[in-house]
């Protein structure tokens, strides 16, 4: 059987299965629509939160990321893991004890102010739809190559499945659909890794393939890497930062912050029993997590030295990389190449004219490397290819048969689409249960809040896939800016809320506006405002080039945290004291005892 054909049959397997949970397990009132009714087994509740935690950008984006940046893309590893620590340990049973499922009802009766939930609502509104962006990029990557249709129709198609199991199934269909998301995307994942790591160092085991030896050498995988990217002008791939360490840190504590602000998973600790039972979910959780990314720096590694050594065949037998006859014949090109220049995310131009492929760091500033690249008559790199394919790519880079190319294509989707009605669920409480029936509409019946909750979630995904059409950059770069602006409003303001039995309304708000606001200035001014390119406002900062300390815009959410912290403190001082009874309710919520299950009317 053909891949194309295989694909299709795999791929559509998997959708008739989400589709069919979602109709088996369809939400019949808001507790099930919100919160599953309280009643998931918690190993089930870990794996779904593993399925929302894996998104796109964890699963196509961030292996692509570490393989291009080396050394430097360990920050999305340490951040993003290191974040859901943070909130399991500091945040989720506390929240969950509370007994309120959205982040803005939590604001809205801890800081004892409607006005608190709205800016909660409008804070988690731009956070979530950034990290929709981001995951309908990685739908329409997964689409465009798999099925071979245009990104723009992946997205589409992705929408439409989106729509069909989350509006009508809500949290409760979620959930089960997530469980099997997660199975389709770990299968997925570690299937490819095991036959690569098997190939590169006779151990099937990826996480020790990547400190074993190369094969047929004395070196280890990652020596041998080191070797052939320094080789082609690259800074060294276990040693490169990304722009600097000041950077790297604030990268990482941003994502570590922002992952714990991250409004979609606080929510899945509402969907089991008790708080012993959202404990044992989160432990859970982490392992089924650390499954893949534990994986990723091996899968990054080992896609790296497959796409130089496809490329420059002295690369592997340790030849001359600089001879003519080392660099891929661009007629002789592997048919994956072929497939993935139909899609514009691999390019190909014949800057020398010899019909032959060389890749290499053309920007490199060491002279000696330069010369060399000069005299073989390189005259330029000519070869571009999109970080966002390295996963997707990497079984038919290496040649693995065509059910596991099919395997990949439906985990990445899954990833994807996991996390994007996670996401839109949030939207949909946000929007419904926070905004309408808590503020606007108090009066409104559980069958009118349901039905608006719907409503929300369908004009979400609209919303959605149309800023997916034009997204800010890389699947993982785009989600690292939501992860900012959740780190630099939503975390300080549940942290505050929790351990901060002074903090009053004025401070907390005043904080969230601010760093939220100083966040999303200057994102704006380097990616445009709303993303739209060309409403740029760089002159402000000295030009691109120039970033405030050094620090990306992506990093920045952790720069706005801090904003935040400071101003709520300051505020807080010079406004009323937050009322006594408000401050024994914190004080009940800290203390260590055990909760009653949350059922429907409590939780809402």
């Amino acid at each position: 059987m053909d891949l194309q054909t295989l694909t299709y049959i795999v791929v559509g397997l998997t959708f008739a299965l989400y589709i069919g949970i979602a109709v088996w397990a369809r939400a019949g009132s808001t507790s099930e629509f919100y919160a599953a009714g309280g009643a998931v087994h918690p190993v089930l509740n870990g794996m779904a939160t593993g399925a929302d935690w894996m998104s796109a950008a964890s699963f196509i984006s961030m292996a692509g990321l570490i393989a291009g940046m080396g050394y430097g893309g360990a920050l999305f590893l340490m951040g993003w893991t290191g974040g859901y620590v943070l909130l399991a340990m500091l945040l989720a049973p506390y929240l969950r004890k509370f007994g309120k499922f959205t982040v803005p009802q939590f604001f809205g009766d801890r800081y004892y102010s409607n006005a608190a939930s709205l800016v909660g609502v409008l804070c988690l509104l731009m956070a979530s739809l950034t990290y929709i962006i981001g995951q309908m990029t990685g739908v329409g990557v997964a689409f465009s190559r798999f099925l071979g249709v245009s990104n723009h129709n992946g997205i589409f198609i992705g929408m439409a499945i989106v729509f069909m199991y989350a509006v009508f199934g809500g949290m409760k269909g979620i959930t089960y659909t997530q469980v099997a998301q997660y199975c389709v995307l770990i299968l997925a994942y570690t299937v490819p890794a095991i036959f690569i790591s098997l190939q590169l160092t006779g151990n099937p085991i990826p996480q020790f393939g990547l400190g074993g030896d190369f094969v047929g050498t004395d070196m280890t995988l990652l020596s041998k890497l080191d070797q052939v990217v320094t080789d082609l002008g690259f800074g060294k791939y276990t040693e490169t930062t990304r722009l600097s360490t000041l950077n790297m840190f604030v990268y990482t504590a941003s994502l570590m912050i922002g992952t714990a602000g991250l409004p979609h998973v606080i929510m899945r600790f509402f969907t089991v029993p008790t708080v012993k039972d959202a404990r044992s979910s989160a432990g859970w959780a982490l392992v089924f997590i650390a499954i893949l990314y534990t994986t990723a720096p091996a899968v990054a590694a080992m896609a790296r030295l497959n796409l130089h050594a496809t490329v420059n065949s002295a690369v592997k037998v340790d030849g001359d990389i600089y001879a003519t006859e080392s660099a891929l014949v661009y007629e002789d090109r592997p048919d994956w190449m072929k497939r993935w220049e139909v899609t514009g995310l691999l390019k190909f131009k014949d800057k020398n004219g010899d019909g032959r492929i060389q890749y290499y760091n053309d920007k490199s500033k060491n002279a000696a490397f330069n010369a060399k690249a000069a005299a073989a008559g390189w005259k330029g790199s000519e070869l571009t290819v999109n970080r966002d394919i390295m996963v997707l790519a990497n079984p038919e880079i290496a040649l693995l048969p065509n059910w596991v190319i099919a395997l990949v294509a439906a985990g990445g989707l899954a990833a994807a689409l996991s996390t994007a009605a996670g996401l839109l669920l949030a939207i949909s409480s946000a929007i419904s249960h926070d905004l309408l029936k808590n503020i606007l509409m108090p009066d409104l019946t559980e069958k009118g809040e349901l039905m608006s909750g719907k409503i929300a979630m369908a004009c979400s995904i609209v919303v959605a896939g149309w800023l997916g059409l034009n997204p800010p950059g890389f699947a993982a770069g785009t989600v690292a800016i939501a992860f900012g602006l959740a780190a630099s409003s939503i975390f300080p303001a549940l942290m505050m809320g929790i351990f901060n039995k002074k903090m009053n309304k004025e401070g907390a708000m005043a904080g969230m506006i601010a760093g939220i606001g100083v966040t999303m200035f200057y994102v704006f001014a380097h990616k445009g405002i709303f993303f739209i390119k060309g409403t740029e406002f760089l002159g402000m900062f000295g030009g691109k080039a120039n970033f405030f300390l050094g620090i990306e815009p992506n990093a920045f959410g952790g720069i706005g945290a801090i904003v935040n912290f400071i101003v709520a403190y300051i505020v807080s001082k010079v406004t009323p004291e937050c009322p006594e009874h408000i401050q024994h309710m914190v004080e009940s919520v800290r203390t260590p005892r055990g909760s009653k299950a949350v059922d429907g009317t409590h939780a809402h």
